[in-house]
């Protein structure tokens, strides 16, 4: 009955190492690799130059200022930049732009120098913001809300986006998370143990676009003796309630 409950320890986060003070101070690398963009990412570009705004609109098509601001998902699924098989995105007059494998900032000065050069004058203040439309992942295993999830920010870390997708259930297995993340050379999947608080320093503990945190359940779900103590008392109690009346069926026979 006692091996089969689920102990604290792996259902609790971030639990402070014995060998650490209380309330002491850690500090966290937040500055992360520059991501980089991959295929089917979906890209809000906005352009803009105050002083030619006829121009701009040329730009701008379908990527009105309604579309961007839309605080639904599926908004720039349809107003947006998706980068395709090969890599590239189909912007209005300047057609497809490579963009696989460089980050944010280094396609939006692609934009702004093709803009400079081919449409706008130096003097134009043209400003180009390029910014990925959500952060996008999927929740698999046992979790309490599976599939895939958008949050609208740059950065956001593992505990963030599973707790935005309603937690892990008292049956899944917080020692065994693990990340499956797309490189540009296959897929690499990488694992991190969230009880313990040493995970903050993981280079991992900031998901990045698309994603996959996997959440293993824990022995006793498989098992069916029940999560709890009195869980687990309620199951043994029933096993032998059975046991017994099978017993003294047979016995009387």
């Amino acid at each position: 009955m006692v091996s089969s409950c689920v102990p604290t320890r792996n259902i609790t986060y971030l639990q402070e190492s014995p060998t650490v003070k209380n309330d002491s101070l850690i500090t966290i690398q937040k500055v992360q690799p520059p991501y980089r963009l991959q295929i089917n990412d979906v890209l809000s570009i906005q352009i803009k130059a105050p002083y030619d705004p006829e121009l701009v609109s040329m730009f701008n098509v379908g990527n009105t200022a309604s579309n961007s601001s839309s605080n639904q998902a599926g908004g720039l699924y349809f107003s947006g930049y998706t980068i395709d098989q090969h890599g590239d995105i189909r912007v209005p007059q300047l057609g497809e732009i490579k963009a696989l494998g460089l980050t944010l900032e280094e396609l939006r000065e692609l934009i702004e120098r093709r803009l400079l050069t081919e449409y706008f004058k130096e003097n134009a203040d043209l400003f180009v913001t390029v910014r990925l439309g959500g952060l996008r992942y999927v929740m698999a295993g046992e979790v309490s809300g599976q599939g895939e999830q958008v949050i609208f920010r740059d950065q956001v870390s593992i505990i963030e986006a599973i707790a935005n997708s309603g937690g892990v259930p008292i049956t899944g297995d917080l020692t065994k998370v693990r990340i499956v993340r797309q490189y540009p050379d296959g897929v690499k999947v990488h694992h991190l143990d969230l009880t313990q608080l040493d995970v903050v320093y993981s280079p991992y503990y900031y998901i990045q676009p698309n994603d996959m945190i996997v959440v293993d359940p824990l022995p006793q779900k498989s098992l069916g003796t029940g999560t709890t103590g009195l869980a687990s008392f309620t199951t043994i109690i029933s096993v032998l309630t059975t046991l017994v009346t099978t017993v003294l069926f047979f016995t009387r026979l």
